[in-house]
């Protein structure tokens, strides 16, 4: 994605959610954008990687982790099933861990910070959603645009 936020918002901005958490960038993709899927859970990625796993290529999975600091929803084994499946992105209001290695992956991954505890493994949570964080109502479909200055979302395809 070559256009930026700070243009969309410029042209587009009343059609624009901008979302009002401030997120990291650990991905090696710094500007990503496409269709949202959308999966919240709370302290366990089971269904982090379920979605990761079966979402479209070029979607953007939006993750509602509640905005727990305590643990990782993403790290650097689910990035490989990201990054392999051609996804755009993934976007977690919750953290990320081998931020390093996520740094040398082929996606965009946007998180509020990191946290080198792993999450738990009970399969709780749901996938495809409406969304509500930072903001913005994500809905699955819509399309969201992230890059360095922020994360915008519109009901429709804008580049």
């Amino acid at each position: 994605m070559s256009v930026k936020t700070a243009d969309l918002c410029d042209d587009f901005i009343d059609e624009l959610q901008v979302c009002t958490v401030e997120f990291n960038s650990y991905g090696k993709h710094k500007r990503f954008s496409g269709p949202i899927s959308t999966v919240k859970v709370f302290e366990d990625n089971v269904l982090v990687k379920e979605a990761l796993q079966t979402i479209p290529e070029g979607n953007v999975l939006v993750v509602d982790g509640g905005g727990s600091k305590r643990c990782a929803l993403m790290g650097d084994m689910l990035g490989e099933i990201a990054q392999n499946r051609k996804l755009a992105g993934v976007i977690i209001y919750g953290c990320a861990r081998d931020t390093a290695d996520l740094g040398t992956q082929e996606i965009g991954v946007m998180a509020i910070g990191s946290m080198p505890v792993k999450s738990i493994k009970r399969g709780e949570g749901q996938i495809g959603e409406v969304l509500h964080f930072g903001n913005v109502e994500w809905i699955p479909g819509h399309y969201v645009y992230a890059d360095e200055d922020g994360v915008v979302v519109a009901p429709r395809k804008l580049v």
